[in-house]
């Protein structure tokens, strides 16, 4: 080998292999690297979205749960007034059943009690419902053209009352009833029309029933209808007679019952609840 080509192989440029394989080497580290920094980040996303749905998911569920709660609480509450509802139903009818029975035993009471005046038609029963009907026909008690009873009337108003009596949970309605014909003769300057001879009958029936019968008067009505509830035909002397009548008419007392003060209350604060205006708004009067 000669000088000069040995000068030429110290001068020569050193080899860029071993550069190129440091640049591969930290090019490669870099696009490894950064791969990494995008999975690293990639995780952190999944992990924060995953946990901001379990965060939603947990407070759905527990949204749910108290929806659910709620519901519970409320079907629990309205089955407690439902089953409150059926044992005051139950009551109700038991109560209903009682009073039937009741009204019926004071039907069968009468019914023995005035059997001759009933064989006869003069007096007549009938029972509807809760209500119970007595008929009487004026002869069995006044005299023609008074309303002062009879001293036969007095009789049997004194059975009627008898029985009458007994019954403390029913309004007692006395109602005087003529015929069409119109008042005439000396009768008129005691009784202009149909309507004071029928008020003043069912007055002294309602007056004898209180003070010798021992009704008491407390439950007592009396009341007018002149000619104007007939029950037969005018046109008859048979159907005149019948019109010419007392009735009694027992019927449900009208007495108020005592209140619950504490459904009173909490149905006060129902409404409040779900009409809060209804507190500040002003309550019109009649």
């Amino acid at each position: 080998m000669g000088y000069d080509t040995l000068v030429a192989r110290d001068f020569r440029p050193p080899s860029k292999a071993p550069w190129v394989l440091v640049v591969v080497v930290v090019a490669g580290a870099g696009f490894g690297g950064y791969r990494l920094y995008q999975e690293l980040e990639k995780a952190k996303n999944e992990a924060r979205v995953a946990t901001q749905k379990t965060a939603a998911d947990g407070a759905a569920a527990t949204t749910a749960q108290k929806e659910l709660t709620d519901k519970v609480e409320k079907l629990e509450a309205e089955n407690a007034e439902l089953t409150s509802a059926k044992v005051d139903l139950s009551k109700q009818v038991e109560a209903k059943s009682g009073e039937l029975a009741q009204l019926k035993g004071t039907y069968d009471k009468l019914e023995e009690r005035m059997k001759d005046e009933i064989a006869k038609g003069d007096i007549s029963l009938s029972q509807d419902g809760g209500r119970l009907r007595v008929g009487l026909v004026d002869k069995i008690l006044f005299d023609s053209g008074e309303a002062a009873v009879s001293k036969r009337g007095e009789e049997v108003l004194a059975r009627v009352g008898a029985v009458l009596a007994t019954i403390d949970d029913k309004q007692i309605q006395v109602s005087g009833h003529t015929d069409k014909t119109p008042i005439s003769g000396k009768l008129i300057s005691q009784f202009p029309s149909n309507w004071e001879l029928s008020a003043a009958r069912a007055t002294n029936v309602v007056r004898f029933l209180s003070e010798k019968a021992n009704v008491p008067p407390q439950r007592l009505v009396a009341s007018a209808y002149a000619d104007y509830h007939p029950i037969a035909s005018n046109k008859t002397a048979a159907g005149r007679a019948r019109n010419r009548r007392i009735e009694i008419l027992l019927t449900p007392s009208l007495a108020p019952k005592a209140i619950d003060k504490g459904k009173l209350t909490a149905v006060a604060e129902r409404t409040k609840a779900s009409y809060p205006e209804s507190r500040s708004r002003p309550t019109s009067k009649r």
